[in-house]
């Protein structure tokens, strides 16, 4: 068939058909990206939450209702049923090792004193991964390590005992009671203090924070997580992104 004759039939066919062909040749040019994207968008972001305590069950359930599928893990899963029952067909419940095979970001909040054994166990399946850390090194609770991460800088430990995760610092300095109360609150969002060296991963952890019902506020690189430590001048402070930015620089 000539061109001249595919001419003749398009000028010549029903204006909704020209129109369905137009739209057609219009998605066949996109970049192939520009759907993965939209299908990502789509069903959310894929997370794991290891530590599915307080802190865990309280964001996770933020971030289910804001649409993205979450696998909430512990050491006993059953004990979760009720808990992700009540959020329906986005919620799981499954092992540490499950949830870090279903998540692209993995959320961590456990006791500090248990990173280098998380780390051990699972060290292939960290690598890679963006991880949205949100341990506190607390001397009472535990012990050695907690010295380690005043000394060298809590995102610096972090990042030796997780060793090829992607590491975020964000959600650690506030207690969950603060932070749900807080969450999409009305006088102004809550921000929540960042720090990473992988700025994709600080881009997609921003993300979450907002689904979260927060606003992001990146300090700086992982070094800079050492600014809202536990103690330190940025930690349990209940203010806006752009106060928590004006705070940030007067450090710098």
């Amino acid at each position: 068939m000539t061109n001249q004759s595919c001419s003749n039939r398009t000028r010549h066919a029903p204006h909704y058909v020209v129109a369905i062909v137009a739209l057609v040749l219009a998605f066949a040019i996109l970049p192939g990206a520009v759907f993965g994207q939209a299908a990502t968008s789509a069903s959310g972001v894929k997370i794991g939450i290891i530590g599915s305590g307080n802190l865990g069950g309280m964001l996770g359930t933020l971030w289910v209702k804001s649409g993205h599928p979450v696998l909430f893990s512990s050491r006993h899963p059953e004990g979760l049923k009720k808990l992700v029952d009540g959020l329906g067909p986005l919620a799981r419940a499954g092992t540490v090792r499950e949830s870090l095979a279903f998540g692209d970001v993995i959320f961590l909040a456990v006791p500090y004193a248990a990173y280098p054994q998380i780390g051990k166990d699972y060290a292939q399946e960290f690598k890679g991964k963006i991880v949205i850390d949100a341990g506190n090194a607390v001397p009472a609770r535990d012990g050695e390590i907690a010295k380690e991460a005043r000394e060298n800088g809590i995102g610096a430990t972090s990042a030796k005992y997780l060793a090829g995760a992607r590491i975020v610092r964000a959600f650690n300095t506030l207690n969950y009671r603060r932070l749900a109360s807080a969450s999409n609150r009305p006088e102004g969002r809550l921000g929540i203090p960042m720090a990473g060296d992988d700025k994709d991963a600080l881009a997609i952890a921003s993300s979450l924070v907002r689904d979260a019902g927060f606003d992001p506020v990146i300090i700086g690189s992982l070094e800079r997580a050492k600014d809202f430590a536990q103690g330190a001048p940025l930690y349990g402070q209940e203010i806006t992104a752009s106060e928590m930015q004006q705070r940030a620089k007067s450090l710098r």
